[in-house]
This record gives C-alpha cells, structure tokens and sequence, in this order.
C-alpha cells in the first residue's frame, strides 16, 4: 500500500508517516517545509520506503501526481498557528482552501482521503461535548481569527461534496489540540510553550485569564484514530471528532506542566490585547463527544493528560529545547 501524507514533516504528519512505515507501507511525503521540519523525519532509516517531495499542495500538477499515484491520501498541509494565520490571511485561505481542491479534484473513485479539520470550526459553541452536527458559531468576518475556522469548514464541505458526487471516500476529522512530542511554541501552541518556559525556569505565559477549558489528545492516539477511520469503509464521507475525554483550564494546564517538569516557573498573566492585538476573541470552553467515534472504530483517544505532558517534557529534556 502507497500512502501519501501532504504536510508529512509537520507535527501530526511526521508521526502519521512513522505509523503507516511501520506497518510495512510505501510513504510520499509531499511538504513546502514552511512549517514542517526536515527534522521531524530525519530518524527514519535511508532504506526506508519514504520518498520526500519538497514542494506545495499549491502546485496542481505536482499534486495530481502525487494523489494519482497513491492508494491512500492524507491531507494535513494547512495553514497552522494563531499567530502566523493572523499574520498571513491571504496565504492561509489560499492553502486552506485551494490545496484541498487540488487534492480533491485528482482523487478518483473508491479512493480513500482524509482531510484533516479542526474544532476551530465550531466557533463560539462552549455547548457541553459538542458533537459533529452541533451548530458552528463563527465570528465577524472583520475579525481575521475566523478565517481558519470558515475555511477548514469549507474543507469539510467540499470533502462531503466530492463523496456524494464522485464517490471519493473522504473522511473528515476534526482535531481538538494534538499535542506530543514534535510540537514546537514557534506558531502559539500552548503545551509546548508551556514547557520550554518551565524547564527553562522562565515564568509560564498564560494568555487571558487562564479560565477558558479545552481537551488535548495525544498525537500517538489521533494518528491511530485516524488511521482506523481510513480502514472503516462506513466512514466515508462523514465528520468525526478526534479528541480525548479529559477537560482542564489553561491556568490548570500551567500548574500540571510545572508539577510534572519540577519547576518553579511563576505564572505570568498576559492580555489578549498583548498577545494578540485588539478585538481579538476566544472561545471560554471546547470539549468533543466522541462517541460517533468509538461508535465507527471502537476506539477513541485515551493517553491521559499527565501522561501527555510527561511526554513533551522527556522530548524537550533530550535536547528539543535548543533547537524547536
């Protein structure tokens, strides 16, 4: 089986291509390396299957190669991170939306594709364990924040569309904060801000108050989840959540990271207007249902968060923290 992975140098896609290897796969990874890293598959054997295409999901005829020659495609290549979308809108839609047609268009019949979403895309809904078809309650569009979300929704429904009218068998999944290993702060992820700064003794930046609730799923088990999904053939052309069962507070989150890194790191309280400039909105509280999930595969996400946060620190403690 040939899988190919768009953004497979990136975070949950260097791990995707680690699992799929191991089962005895042929990998293409196809990456601009704007935001995946060389070094995220720099441990994979020469002799491996693994062919790295350096290049853009932007790039039609590139992408229609690639999809053509794949038994399997895994779409991750994204614009990722707060910071770099609200830096960079137009780039942003422009993979967000155009690289996922340009996959979608040469996929053919019966073939197998994932496109990966979000829980940005339910917006402001704070309702208790959102599920796939609870509404999405998206922002004003003169808020630049809204744009990733509008336009991962927009994948979603053009993965929908390809299965109904062409028989592409898409799935949809929408991640709710992977974290682990790999992860770097450079574009706003929290875990890994969080503990470079502990084991750095440097105070711990909470933007806002600290209060708003949010889930972390291990990236070991959103890749299992995930691939488990593109091996059940009901799934296709549906919606899943992939996320882990536990809820805590950001302000929750730092005190754990500080506990389990050994640190004396103090909690520092920073302003969204600082962090982010004015008019900037969060949501107070996102949790997924999983239960279509454990419904379609038997299996949702299940690593604790502990055991999450051990993880990334034991990374950043073998020599990540120089280089992330």
């Amino acid at each position: 089986m040939k899988a190919l992975i768009t953004g497979g140098a990136g975070f949950i896609g260097s791990h995707l291509t680690d699992s799929l290897l191991a089962d005895g796969a042929e990998v293409i990874v196809l990456d601009d390396f704007s935001t995946g890293r060389r070094e995220n598959l720099a441990h994979v054997s020469p002799s491996a299957p693994l062919d790295v295409v350096e290049g853009s999901v932007l790039d039609e005829s590139l992408t229609r190669e690639l999809v053509r020659e794949a038994d399997q495609v895994y779409h991750l290549a994204a614009a990722v991170g707060v910071h770099r979308i609200l830096d960079r809108p137009l780039a942003s839609i422009e993979v967000n939306l155009r690289g996922t047609e340009n996959v979608l268009k040469y996929a053919v019949e019966g073939q197998p594709v994932m496109i990966a979403s979000t829980s940005e895309v339910y917006g402001k809904n704070t309702s208790d364990a959102l599920t796939e078809e609870d509404d999405s309650i998206i922002g004003a569009t003169c808020r630049s924040r809204w744009l990733y979300a509008t336009s991962k929704a927009m994948d979603e429904f053009l993965g929908q569309a390809h299965h109904r009218e062409r028989g592409v068998q898409t799935v949809m999944v929408r991640y709710f904060n992977t974290v682990g290993p790999r992860q770097t702060g450079m574009y706003g992820m929290v875990l890994p801000n969080f503990v470079r700064s502990a084991l750095a003794a440097e105070p711990i930046r909470i933007f806002g108050s600290g209060q708003q609730r949010r889930n972390f799923t291990y990236v070991g088990d959103a890749v299992r989840g995930t691939r488990l999904l593109m091996e059940t053939q009901q799934a296709a052309g549906q919606v899943f959540n992939m996320g882990a069962s536990e809820e805590v507070s950001i302000e929750q989150l730092a005190l754990r990271v500080r506990r389990i890194a050994g640190s004396k790191s103090p909690l520092q309280y920073v302003p969204y207007s600082q962090a982010y400039g004015d008019g900037f909105e969060d949501m107070q509280r996102r949790v997924p249902s999983t239960e279509k999930l454990r419904q379609a595969i038997g299996y949702a996400p299940d690593t604790t968060l502990d055991e999450t946060i051990r993880s990334v620190v034991e990374y950043y403690r073998q020599g990540a923290l120089t280089t992330a």
